[in-house]
C-alpha cells in the first residue's frame, strides 16, 4: 500500500521531467546538440540586445541632460563628426558579423541530416493531415 501511495505521489514528477509547466520562462531542457546550439545563440543575442539597448538609454538620457534648452540657451553648431559617423557605422556591423559566425554555423549544422532509419511523409490539407 506505501508503495503505491509513493508512487503515485512522484510519478508525475518522474515522467514530466522535461515537459513544459505553466508559466514557463525559459527554454526546455535541449535533448540534441542542435537545441543546445539554439539556447546558446538566443543567450548570446540576449546579452548583446541588453547591452546595446542600456548603451543607448545611456546616451538618450546624457543627450537629454546635456543639451536641454534651459541649460544651453544657444545651441552649438556641429558640423562635421567623421569620428562619431565611423563609430557607428562599424559597431553594429561587428556586433552583426558576432551574431551571424554561430547562427551560420548553427544553421549549416541542422541541414547535416545523418542517415534516418524512418522517413515519414505528411501532406497538410486545408481540413487533414495525409
Amino acid at each position: 500500500m506505501n508503495f503505491l501511495f509513493f508512487l503515485s505521489m512522484f510519478l508525475p514528477i518522474i515522467s514530466f521531467n522535461d515537459a513544459p509547466e505553466p508559466w514557463q520562462i525559459s527554454f526546455q531542457d535541449p535533448a540534441t546538440p542542435i537545441m543546445q546550439g539554439i539556447i546558446d545563440l538566443h543567450h548570446d543575442i540576449a546579452f548583446f540586445l541588453i547591452v546595446v539597448s542600456i548603451f543607448v538609454l545611456w546616451m538618450i538620457t546624457r543627450t537629454l541632460y546635456h543639451f536641454n534648452s534651459k541649460k544651453n540657451p544657444i545651441p552649438e553648431k556641429i558640423i562635421h563628426g567623421t569620428a562619431i559617423e565611423i563609430a557607428w557605422t562599424v559597431t553594429p556591423s561587428l556586433i552583426l558579423v558576432l551574431i551571424a559566425i554561430p547562427s551560420f554555423a548553427l544553421l549549416y549544422g541542422m541541414d547535416e541530416t545523418i542517415d534516418p532509419s524512418i522517413t515519414v511523409k505528411a501532406i497538410g490539407r486545408q481540413w487533414y493531415w495525409s
